[in-house]
């Protein structure tokens, strides 16, 4: 999730030097405002394509922070519809890197100038050459399509994966091995507003204030199915969902365990960062949490209710929290600092344990080492929830 994009592209000069008077100022807090709880789904392509050698299976990218990372990776290219996998870097230099092809999928890359970077991999749970099931969760707002990946045994415990912000289910995919292996059914959710689940009326995030709602009704599909014990994971905003249906789902004691990978805990935190590399003025982080939580202003948002960004803190709420939490991040994230998740191991070190990398950036510790993503994940499920493995179990 990054404001940055979004304010891009939504042509808002940043910077104190945009702002002359009152007006001006009240402008830019009702325009990133409204930025923050808007969808963005223009996933548009930025990063320069410099030479492509399918000869050799190669192609080579501006580099980039994300694009010199080690690991595995997909580039979407002609508005989406042409969609590559791409293995670790083969050579650089100081401007380009040159990455192995995997799979090339859809549109050809012939005169394509500019891809997408993204850290979700696959794009159907068949990939992985497992049987699927395709469902649809009745949520407040209408029948929301998930994926269903069940174990061989029936009594198997269920895991619900819930992506985050701008992107859809088919991020979560990566979890699903792991799962599998540790003797899980899984669920891979859509929620409200992603361009897959039913919008909401007014067609705003609430920053996991109501999306909650949409992964409630998952669970109340699994225990119509017969499940009775779950453990969520979520990605960046999906953290924040996962966080709030476990503090208020009526079915919250079914709920076993958490992981958040690179979550946002603290909205705060992640809207500070992004204002600090924006080089907003100092009034504008608090001005934006004051417009969404009062009454009539909100709707300058687009908002059809107010968020208090406040009661999203989960840090601040820790003594809430009653079941173990597993949470990955990197500490060189980019869009949501690792720091409210150290605040909240720090808060609650008799349920959190807390895994950090250090190059991995947003929502790509998997894509970076899959080895070390699927090892902490098993061993926190094996000696925290006392799972025990499927390869073990037969």
């Amino acid at each position: 999730m990054s404001l940055r994009s979004a304010a891009r592209a939504a042509g808002i000069a940043i910077g104190a030097g945009a702002v002359a008077g009152g007006a001006a100022a009240g402008v830019l807090v009702a325009a990133m405002s409204r930025i923050v709880v808007t969808p963005d789904r223009r996933r548009v392509e930025r990063v320069p394509l410099v030479a492509v050698d399918l000869a050799r299976g190669t192609l080579t990218l501006a580099r980039t922070a994300d694009t010199e990372l080690p690991g595995r990776y997909s580039v979407w290219f002609r508005a989406g519809s042409g969609h590559a996998r791409v293995g670790d870097v083969i050579s650089a230099t100081p401007d380009t890197v040159t990455r192995e092809i995997l799979a090339l999928q859809g549109a050809s890359l012939s005169g394509v100038r500019f891809v997408r970077w993204g850290g979700w991999f696959y794009l159907h749970p068949g990939e992985l050459d497992v049987p699927v099931e395709d469902v649809a969760i009745p949520t407040p707002n209408g029948a929301a399509p998930a994926w269903v990946v069940r174990a061989d045994d029936p009594a198997a415990p269920w895991a619900v994966l819930v992506h985050g912000r701008g992107v859809t289910r088919a991020e979560t995919i990566r979890a699903v091995p792991v799962f599998r292996a540790a003797g899980y059914s899984v669920l891979l959710a859509s929620w409200r507003n992603d361009g897959v689940a039913p919008a909401s009326r007014d067609g705003r995030y609430r920053l996991g204030d109501t999306e909650w709602e949409d992964i409630d009704a998952c669970l109340t599909w699994i225990t119509e199915a017969g499940g009775r014990s779950v453990v969520l994971m979520g990605w960046s905003m999906g953290g924040a969902v996962v966080l709030q249906t476990l503090l208020r789902s009526s079915a919250r004691r079914m709920i076993q365990g958490v992981v958040l990978e690179s979550p946002v805990v603290d909205w705060a935190t992640v809207l500070r960062s992004q204002a600090a590399q924006l080089r907003l003025p100092p009034f504008v982080l608090p001005g934006v949490q004051w417009l969404l939580r009062t009454r009539l202003m909100h709707r300058v948002a687009g908002a059809a209710e107010p968020v208090d960004i406040r009661s999203l803190d989960m840090v601040a709420r820790s003594a809430e929290l009653d079941v173990p939490i597993l949470i990955l991040h990197s500490d060189d994230d980019g869009f949501v600092p690792s720091t409210a998740s150290h605040a909240l191991a720090g808060a609650r070190p008799d349920l959190v344990r807390l895994e950090i990398a250090h190059t991995a950036r947003h929502t790509k510790l998997w894509n970076h080492d899959a080895d070390w993503f699927d090892a902490r994940i098993l061993a926190w499920l094996t000696e925290v929830l006392r799972v025990v493995p499927a390869t073990e179990s037969r």
